[in-house]
């Protein structure tokens, strides 16, 4: 018999690590948190209890119960509201109050009560945790037995890097489709009908443009790349710039050197200052493109931004900038920051960066968010594209990945789907 203790960040990357060194066979004895994550104790070979009933032992099982008697009055007298109401426990426990041992100024201390309780609710989170990986898992080997081309589509869509929510939303649209590849090009149609893009160029609409996002999404490029495809198409006469980022001096230099070049009026806005006010002097233009600062999420600097950019006397839209080289968790949060000045849509960058385009489509996706623009080098304009959602979709199946996920990326999807489940429910 091998025992051997496993410590992990969470509990599914402790069982994975059980699975990949004593394998499929090995037996969960124990699960524990630690400092830093969770302790696991796993046995191979793990000697299973004769079928034949072992003979009752009286003495043990006295004990068990009188063990229980005593969890059931600690978590009664820890939940009472009032000392008082001990007693009326101790009653309903069948104990007699003469038997209670009496309270000493050395008994347990709320201290140490609040401790156990912590401690018992730890163990239970960990049961928990250990409890939906093994029902991810149960249900994924369900999910190959019962419907194998379903199966099938579900590891295709991981390959593109879908996220689960959504591959279950466009498999039930095909969940009658017998065949495999029509069932393909089907999910496929959906997907890109599920993207939504802008109707008219944003450009041809006019008025006042502003993109915002966190440092390094590629605002001040992409501002580039649009102001020189207006000059291109109507010429420098009714276009100007703007920026709000007084904090780097780059961004500041490489926006005034673009005006230069385009012939194009460059200003600079203070975002303590109501833009209807600081913008009233290009009033006359047609288009006024406005340039942001990437701020953290928690600098009081940002929601003054925002604020100015929700003001209703411009009427700005706002767009989102959207780097398609970060993670669905990055992005989440990037939209969430940045929602509340009022979003009219987004712009994908660095998509010629990307390994996958999975993370933001879920989120343009869940979120309904039209995408306005492409963006897929540094060259300026010509790297700048309108959307087409076939053609998005056709790219993000060009670059799925080449390896199938394992079981384990499997299972663990669909650990997520039932604890997502279990927290709508």
């Amino acid at each position: 018999m091998q025992v051997k203790r496993f410590f992990a960040a969470d509990m599914r990357i402790a069982m994975k690590m059980i699975r990949d060194e004593l394998g499929a066979d090995a037996v969960i004895t124990g699960n524990r948190r630690v400092a830093g994550g969770v302790e696991l104790t796993a046995v191979l070979d793990y000697p299973m209890e004769s079928a034949v009933a072992k003979q009752p032992n009286p003495a043990l099982e006295a004990e068990l119960r009188k063990t229980q008697a005593r969890l059931a009055s600690a978590h009664a007298e820890i939940s009472s509201p009032a000392r008082g109401s001990a007693g009326q426990d101790r009653q309903l426990l069948d104990e007699k109050p003469a038997a209670a041992p009496q309270a000493t100024p050395g008994a347990a201390s709320p201290s140490f009560e609040s401790r156990a309780v912590e401690a018992m609710q730890s163990e239970l989170q960990g049961l928990r945790e250990l409890i939906e990986v093994q029902l991810g898992s149960i249900a994924w080997g369900q999910e190959q037995s019962r419907r194998p081309q379903q199966a099938g589509l579900w590891r295709r869509l991981q390959r593109i890097g879908l996220p689960a929510e959504l591959s279950r939303a466009l498999l039930e649209k095909v969940s009658t489709v017998s065949e495999p590849r029509q069932a393909w090009r089907m999910l496929l149609a959906h997907l890109a009908q599920s993207i939504k893009v802008t109707k008219v160029e944003p450009l041809e609409e006019g008025g006042v443009i502003a993109l915002v996002g966190p440092a390094g999404a590629g605002k001040t490029t992409t501002l580039a790349k649009l102001a020189a495809r207006y000059v291109l198409k109507h010429g420098p006469q009714s276009i100007a710039l703007a920026s709000m980022d007084n904090y780097r001096i780059g961004a500041q230099e490489q926006l005034k050197t673009l005006g230069r070049i385009l012939d194009v009026p460059v200003v600079q806005l203070d975002p303590n200052q109501p833009l209807s006010k600081t913008l009233a002097p290009l009033a006359r233009k047609r288009l006024i493109l406005v340039d942001t600062a990437g701020l953290p999420a928690g600098d009081s600097m940002m929601k003054v931004q925002l604020e100015a950019l929700a003001d209703r006397g411009i009427k700005a839209k706002n767009y989102l900038v959207l780097p398609a080289t970060s993670q669905s968790q990055v992005l989440k949060a990037t939209w969430h920051n940045y929602r509340r000045c009022g979003l009219a849509g987004c712009i994908l960058t660095k998509l010629d960066e990307a390994g996958s385009l999975g993370d933001v489509l879920g989120l343009i996706i869940s979120q309904h968010l039209p995408i306005a623009y492409l963006a897929d080098g540094p060259r300026i304009p010509d790297d700048l594209h309108l959307p087409r959602s076939h053609q998005l979709v056709s790219r993000a199946v060009s670059l799925q990945s080449e390896e199938s996920p394992s079981e384990e990326t499997m299972a663990d999807m669909f650990s997520d789907l039932y604890n997502g489940s279990r927290k709508v429910g």
